[in-house]
């Protein structure tokens, strides 16, 4: 069992960590501490630490750890932070843009839009990276990761890169899976192609404009993991658990945002069982009302 601290620590590239805090790379800030951390200064230094660790060691990739809950107790394995290391952007076509995994996705479609490209507008909306938006689809306004990629860039646990494509994944809503199950593989880039905006287009303004609809209806200001339950197909989430009345219901200080359903928040000094306590909760009740099961968008680690 790993300790929990909630010093802040400046974790340098290149530079391995140990028993270090997670609190301050998961959007919720909460959880225990990683027993190794390690932020890659790029690709070939990422390869060579790789090819150093043991094969049965557990390895936890993190961006921004948003869609992420790690439990109080910490993990006990490696911890790889992408962010603000792997964060390359380039053009390489006229329509097709490449990113390193630990890009958000926040910048990244600011970088499409100013390239004169349309299609990736609404990966603003996407409260993480590309790399942790490639692993689980994700989505926003009506767009999702996968719609656009033309190729991806992994690495498995020897150092060594991989091309792969669309068809080698299993894709689907909220959901990545690779059909070779031979070795573990992980996103290191991937290339875009979208559309040549008109002249007409303003994707800055598009940009601005869907930022404010978010802001709108979502909260912002306290600790949060975007969404934390898939939408049942035909239905939403966020209007299940309102009509179950569990808008504000907390366990310690989690909290059901009264403003979308679909978030919980750390009012200050949440543990993660305050926040697992209340998402079985949620799930509880509504399963009883309704006899639908919501399933978690937040990936749960550690102990």
């Amino acid at each position: 069992m790993l300790a929990t601290s909630s010093k802040k620590v400046r974790v340098t590239p290149g530079k391995v960590f140990h028993d270090i805090s997670l609190k301050q790379f998961n959007c919720w800030r909460v959880g225990g501490n990683a027993k190794t951390l390690y932020m890659p200064t790029n690709i070939e230094d990422l390869q060579n630490f790789l090819a150093r660790i043991d094969n049965n060691e557990q390895i936890i990739w993190i961006g921004l750890g948003s869609n992420l809950l790690i439990r109080d107790n910490g993990v006990a394995g490696t911890v790889i932070i992408t962010h603000p290391a792997l964060t390359d952007m380039q053009q390489i076509s006229e329509t097709k843009v490449q990113a390193l995994s630990g890009t958000t996705c926040a910048a990244f479609a600011r970088f499409s839009v100013k390239h004169n490209l349309t299609g990736g507008e609404f990966f603003a909306g996407i409260p993480g990276t590309i790399g942790g938006a490639l692993a689980m689809n994700a989505g926003a306004f009506k767009g999702e990761t996968w719609d656009a990629v033309t190729t991806v860039t992994t690495i498995d646990r020897q150092g060594k890169l991989h091309i792969r494509h669309p068809e080698d994944f299993n894709i689907a809503y909220r959901h990545v899976s690779s059909k070779n199950h031979n070795q573990q593989e992980w996103f290191v880039s991937a290339t875009f192609d979208f559309k040549v905006a008109d002249k007409q287009q303003n994707g800055l303004e598009k940009i601005k404009t869907l930022l404010q609809t978010r802001a709108l209806s979502q909260p912002i200001g306290k600790p949060s993991c975007g969404s934390v339950f898939k939408n049942p197909e035909g239905d939403y989430a966020a209007r299940l658990i309102e009509q179950a009345g569990l808008k504000g219901c907390a366990i310690g200080n989690a909290r059901v945002s009264k403003k979308h359903a679909n978030f919980i928040i750390n009012e200050g000094g949440a543990t993660a069982s305050d926040i697992e306590i209340l998402m079985m909760t949620v799930q509880k009740i509504v399963y009883e009302k309704f006899e639908i099961k919501l399933i978690p968008e937040v990936c749960v680690i550690g102990e």
